[in-house]
């Protein structure tokens, strides 16, 4: 963290608020620099001591869902259902919503929060978080088309990172594939670009949390074991 630093940004970094709640936090009366009360835009210099009242902090929520086919991660048209939707309607969750995004076309596991000062360290590929797929393409797997996939693919001008590759022993046409990054459709961009049409997508694993044994269109809150992991893995205090 460099300093002086505008004091909404310090306490995201520190990952007590996003900045648009810091800033709410702030016109609250809710957070003091070395005891006065903090004002909005305040530059926080090395050394301060910056407190968030404890009477601030809030209960927050982190689900596993098993998305299923057809079901859209955000934003749906007319005739589509969005995944806040339907696990309001299926299981009565509300006031949460799904961190990243899943196509339509795809199914598997999301995560689904109140907490949004997860998003950027758990999306964004600099902090390497790995995500794991099932995928079932068109064609057998070779040798050749994994080798490619690990050392990353030529798609649309944009070298993929580096991933994991490895056959599926069961079926020919089967192999998982963990990245540490998620640009639009990459999976079914980098298989087509190496003459491969995916027929079937499933996350099956974000960082330390798996899809199984959740049943398709079923949830789970994480326990707090898996909470203290998830915010260690981030470097935030969940």
């Amino acid at each position: 963290m460099e300093f002086p630093i505008r004091i909404n940004k310090y306490l995201a970094e520190k990952g007590l608020a996003t900045r648009r709640g810091a800033d709410a936090l702030i016109t609250q009366g809710k957070v003091t620099v070395n005891g006065k009360r903090a004002v909005i835009g305040q530059q926080v210099e090395k050394g301060d001591t910056v407190v968030l009242k404890e009477s601030t902090k809030r209960s927050y929520r982190y689900i596993l869902y098993y998305k299923p086919r057809g079901v859209i991660t955000h934003s749906p048209g007319p005739d589509e259902t969005d995944i806040a939707t339907q696990i309001a309607h299926d299981h009565g969750v509300s006031d949460v919503f799904p961190v990243g995004r899943l196509d339509k076309d795809s199914e598997g596991l999301i995560l689904l929060t109140n907490d949004g000062r997860i998003t950027k360290r758990l999306l964004e590929p600099q902090y390497d978080h790995e995500k794991e797929y099932a995928v079932t393409v068109d064609k057998p797997v070779t040798d050749a088309f994994l080798g490619k996939l690990t050392r990353g693919v030529n798609i649309e001008g944009y070298l993929t990172k580096p991933a994991h590759a490895e056959r599926d022993s069961r079926n020919e046409y089967a192999f998982t594939l963990a990245l540490t990054e998620g640009k639009k459709h990459q999976i079914r961009r980098m298989c087509a670009a190496l003459g491969y049409q995916v027929v079937r997508l499933k996350r099956i694993r974000i960082m330390h949390m798996l899809l199984r044994p959740l049943k398709e269109g079923a949830y789970r809150e994480l326990t707090q074991k898996d909470v203290k992991v998830l915010g260690a893995s981030l470097g935030l205090p969940l």
